[in-house]
C-alpha cells in the first residue's frame, strides 16, 4: 500500500500504456509467427509436389520425410506424415504464392485446413478466407459459416436497395442481408407464431447475432412507437455499425404478403423520425418470413422509396407428437443404463467352484 502511495503522478497511465504496447506487440508477433509458419508449410508442400511431379517420387517419400525431419527437429510439431500431406494439398490448391501471402498467410494453418477439407471451389475458399480476416472468425465460427452455406446466401435477399439508397451504401446494405437465414438453433413446431419465433431468437440472441452477421448491434424487441393516438411495436430493432443505420426487422411465421411491405414502410418512417440521429443513414427494413414468391416481393417493393429487403428463414422443427410418444424418456434411458451396468457386473463376477 505504501509503495502505491509513493508512485509518482502519471505512473498508472504510463503502466497501462506500456501494457497496451506489449499486448499489441504480442499480437503482431503472433501474427508474424503464424504468417511465417503458413508460408513455410506452403513451400514444403510445393517442394514435395514438384519433386513428385518432376521426378516421379511416390507417396512413401512423405513417410520418409516425416521420420527424418522429426529426427532433425524433435521439438517441432506439425511434421507428421498427415500434416505433410496437408502441406502438399495446400500447395496444390494454391499454386500462386501471391495469393498465399496476401490472404491465406493472414489466417491460421487450422483455418486453412478447414477450407481445404470443407470447400471444394477455389473462389469460394478465398472468399471465406477474406471474410475470416475481415471479421476475425475463429476456426469454429468459420466452420459454422461454411456448413451453413453462407457464401451462397450472402447478399441474396430481394430488396429495393439499388433504387432506395445511394452507392456504395446500397451495395453494402445488399451484402449484409442473406437469404435464407438459418435459425437452426431454434426447435419449434411448424405452426409456431411470430411471438414464439421472436422469443426463441431473443433466448438465443448470441447465435441470432452471429447468423445476422458482423456489425449488428441489438437495440430491443417489441420497441414501442407512439404515433398519434395509437401505439405500435417493432418486432426487432438493430443498429448496424458499418451502415450507420437502424435495421427494423419484422418476423412473419407464414409466407410473405404484399401488405407487409406497406406496414414496414410505415415503421421505417416512424423510426427515422423518433430514433434516427442527423448523422445516421436512412433506416433499413427487413422482413423475415417462412417463404416468399419472388414476383410478389418485386411488385410489393417496386414503388416504395424506403430501403427494405425480404428474406426467408429456416427452423429446425420439433418432433411430431406421435413420434415423441414412441421415444423413451430420459428416466427410461437411465433405468436401462443402470440395468445394463448391473448385468455387466454380474457377468464379470467369478463363478463359485462346485
Amino acid at each position: 500500500m505504501d509503495e502505491q502511495l509513493s508512485q509518482p503522478a502519471g505512473y498508472r497511465k504510463l503502466l497501462e500504456d506500456i501494457k497496451a504496447r506489449i499486448q499489441t506487440a504480442q499480437v503482431r508477433a503472433g501474427l508474424a509467427v503464424n504468417r511465417e509458419l503458413v508460408l513455410l508449410y506452403w513451400s514444403i508442400g510445393r517442394e514435395i509436389l514438384t519433386r513428385q511431379d518432376r521426378e516421379g517420387w511416390g507417396a512413401k517419400v512423405i513417410d520418409s520425410l516425416a521420420r527424418d525431419l522429426h529426427l532433425s527437429f524433435p521439438e517441432m510439431k506439425g511434421l507428421s506424415p498427415r500434416n505433410l500431406k496437408y502441406m502438399r494439398a495446400f500447395a496444390e490448391a494454391w499454386p500462386e504464392e501471391a495469393i498465399v501471402q496476401a490472404a491465406l498467410a493472414q489466417i491460421t494453418w487450422y483455418h486453412n485446413l478447414a477450407l481445404l477439407e470443407k470447400v471444394a471451389v477455389k473462389e469460394e475458399r478465398l472468399w471465406y478466407a477474406q471474410q475470416t480476416i475481415q471479421h476475425g472468425w475463429s476456426r469454429n465460427v468459420l466452420v459454422l459459416q461454411i456448413e451453413s452455406g453462407l457464401y451462397r446466401r450472402q447478399g441474396q435477399a430481394i430488396s429495393n436497395f439499388q433504387s432506395a439508397l445511394p452507392k456504395p451504401q446500397s451495395d453494402l446494405a445488399q451484402q449484409i442481408l442473406k437469404d435464407p437465414y438459418n435459425f437452426d438453433f431454434l426447435t419449434l413446431d411448424k405452426d409456431a407464431r411470430e411471438r414464439d419465433i421472436e422469443r426463441g431468437l431473443l433466448d438465443h440472441l448470441r447465435q441470432f447475432l452471429l447468423e445476422l452477421g458482423s456489425g449488428f448491434a441489438f437495440v430491443g424487441s417489441q420497441v414501442p412507437l407512439s404515433i398519434g393516438k395509437e401505439d405500435y411495436r417493432v418486432d426487432l430493432l438493430f443498429y448496424h455499425l458499418k451502415l450507420r443505420a437502424f435495421i427494423v426487422a419484422e418476423v412473419k411465421s407464414g409466407p410473405f404478403r404484399a401488405e407487409y411491405a406497406g406496414k414496414l414502410n410505415f415503421y421505417l418512417s416512424a423510426v427515422d423520425d423518433l430514433f434516427r440521429h442527423p448523422s445516421d443513414q436512412p433506416s433499413i427494413g427487413l422482413i423475415l418470413c417462412r417463404s416468399k414468391e419472388g414476383v410478389v416481393v418485386e411488385y410489393a417493393l417496386r414503388d416504395i422509396g424506403k430501403p427494405m429487403g425480404i428474406a426467408e428463414f429456416r427452423l429446425t422443427e420439433s418432433l411430431p407428437e406421435n413420434l415423441k410418444s414412441s421415444l423413451p424418456s430420459i428416466e427410461e434411458l437411465e433405468s436401462e443404463l443402470d440395468q445394463r451396468r448391473e448385468d455387466d457386473a454380474t457377468s464379470h463376477e467369478p463363478s463359485s467352484g462346485t
